[in-house]
């Protein structure tokens, strides 16, 4: 099958490929860029494991053809660190025990990431209804909403008030 070349803008930097035109976008990431954040968890867009941002927007790349995301920003797990530290987020998971095997975490990350973006400060309703399309098979959930009440809080606390 001829390879088609195309441009994906991954994480602030612009990588040029020559891909299957049937690539999914998991696949290039993980194969072809090295990115190997985002997991296979189920091949049927059931689990989120695979959940990148794309143009600021939750995808699952498992079910994506890469192709069709030319011309867009896709923000993968490895672009949630903020200027080489962690970010809230990251820092809330590790410290309060928000992952157990760690597999399905990127994709919750990404889910969270969008939804703090569109809501800084949501309730506990929002935050279960937020992930609700993400599944841990290892937890109980709730050490991965204390981490992100705890991420919330240190984001507030960052950000200065103005009067």
């Amino acid at each position: 099958m001829k390879k088609e070349l195309i441009e994906l803008r991954v994480n602030g930097r612009s990588h040029e490929l020559a891909i299957q035109p049937s690539q999914l976008l998991l696949d290039v990431l993980r194969q072809d860029l090295q990115m190997t954040g985002s997991k296979r968890g189920c091949d049927d867009s059931s689990c989120g494991a695979c959940t990148v941002l794309v143009d600021g927007t939750p995808m699952l790349s498992c079910t994506m053809l890469a192709a069709s995301c030319e011309g867009q920003e896709i923000t993968t797990v490895e672009g949630v660190s903020e200027h080489g530290s962690l970010a809230a987020i990251q820092k809330a998971y590790g410290d309060w025990g928000g992952s157990q095997c760690g597999y399905c975490t990127p994709g919750f990350m990404m889910t969270v990431k969008h939804l703090l973006a569109q809501n800084p400060n949501p309730s506990e309703e929002e935050i279960r209804s937020g992930l609700s399309s993400n599944l841990c098979r290892c937890t109980g959930y709730s050490q991965m909403y204390q981490a992100i009440k705890a991420a919330i809080e240190a984001e507030q606390k960052a950000v200065p008030t103005t009067r």
